[in-house]
């Protein structure tokens, strides 16, 4: 800990500097003062002697004010520059003030500090574990030291799981969430945990868990594809195919989960055979009704985009919560593409086209595969959610000019 405790002393050494130099400056200062008192006296006693001489007819009048104006130019020029200052209630007080900053500031730290966070992180990233078991061994190490680091409840959850540890896994994720709040992550992880940690058996629990998480992330990962898992496990690969896709449209190019979840999709809608799955998706008694759409560049656009590019296709209400109701990715290479989204595509289950009569239709080019940003875009609308001819969608503007 040398080279924290180091610049830690330097810092102090350095407050410590501009109490002390004011204390110095004033002890100068009351040697001065010191001095102009005596420069007083004998100022004093001299004027007592001119008088004595003249009263005794060794000065006459005029040379007694020549000797006392000569003594008072001599008081003058002693005390020229010097001014008087208190220097008892100057000087203890930055003293006492440098006293006190060192203990204060060391017993500050101790209480409200992080040293046990900081040793523990420099152990790890100074003696890199050679094995997951090893890991694991810190981070209970950690946990025990510091049972109120959240980080370190959440990594221990992780590195269980990893383990396929779920039940201890779950005991980690829940203490995380007892001390960090519930943030959308990790009752994702918690929910995960414990959907594995019971044999794979859904419950309201998870169920709670998953749509507190989507209420406050809608694109958080780890609840998209747990729901994902948990519906195609029980054969409503429907939903399982909604919640991939939804999971596909948030993660980067480059994850390398996505193409096991795409492979995934596929296999669903293997399953899925023909429109049976898609309507027991649907409300009961629903019919559900798919928007046709033609999805296409303008010859600008083709010019300044890759054939890589992410593609985001989506239906949003016209009057309604600005969150799409349905989406699906594509690449430029796929265009023009004709695609067709329904309630089967519905980004959460309370949110359906079936359910705004009027929606707009939107296609957006994103080069860093951001389903909310990106460089060109186009959209139409507005279209009847009943809408029966094909709806053609040219992505024609740079992003911002088309509202």
């Amino acid at each position: 800990m040398i080279d924290f405790w180091l610049p830690a002393g330097l810092l102090l050494l350095t407050a410590l500097a501009f109490l002390l130099i004011p204390v110095l400056r004033i002890r100068k200062l009351q040697a001065e003062e010191d001095r102009t008192a005596l420069n007083v006296t004998l100022y004093q006693e001299r004027l007592q002697e001119l008088e004595s001489q003249r009263q005794a007819g060794v000065l006459d009048d005029a040379q007694l004010e020549a000797g006392r104006a000569e003594a008072a130019r001599e008081l003058l020029d002693d005390t020229e520059g010097v001014q008087r200052r208190s220097s008892v209630l100057g000087g203890k007080i930055p003293l006492f003030a440098a006293l006190l900053v060192p203990v204060l500031g060391v017993g500050l730290y101790l209480h409200w500090g992080a040293i046990g966070e900081l040793e523990q992180t420099r152990l790890l990233a100074a003696q890199q574990p050679q094995s997951i078991e090893e890991m694991t061994a810190r981070l209970e190490q950690a946990v025990k030291e510091q049972p109120q680091s959240a980080e370190a409840w959440y990594f221990l959850g992780r590195t269980y799981m990893a383990q396929e540890r779920a039940g201890d896994a779950a005991k980690a994720f829940e203490q995380a969430v007892n001390l960090a709040g519930r943030a959308p992550e990790l009752l994702g992880q918690w929910a995960q945990a414990l959907y594995f940690a019971e044999g794979k058996q859904w419950s309201e629990r998870l169920q709670a868990l998953t749509d507190e998480a989507l209420k406050g992330d809608p694109q958080e990962v780890t609840s998209l594809g747990l729901l994902g898992i948990a519906a195609y496990e029980s054969q409503r690969y429907a939903d399982a195919v909604r919640y991939w896709e939804r999971l596909v449209a948030v993660l980067p190019e480059q994850d390398p989960s996505r193409a096991a979840i795409v492979g995934g999709i596929e296999r669903a809608r293997e399953q899925m055979g023909d429109a049976g799955q898609a309507s027991a998706a649907a409300e009961p008694g629903a019919k559900v009704h798919a928007l046709e759409v033609s999805v296409s560049l303008s010859p600008e656009v083709q010019k300044n985009v890759q054939p890589d590019d992410a593609v985001f296709v989506f239906a949003r209400a016209l009057s309604g919560p600005p969150m799409p109701l349905a989406v699906k990715r594509l690449k430029v290479s796929d265009l023009p593409a004709r695609i067709s989204l329904s309630d089967v595509d519905a980004m959460m289950p309370e949110l359906k086209i079936s359910r705004f009569d009027q929606v707009q239709l939107v296609a957006r080019v994103s080069r860093a595969g951001n389903a909310t940003q990106g460089e060109w875009t186009g959209q139409v609308g507005p279209v009847a959610n009943t809408a029966r001819d094909t709806q053609t969608l040219l992505i024609d503007s740079r992003e911002g000019q088309v509202q």
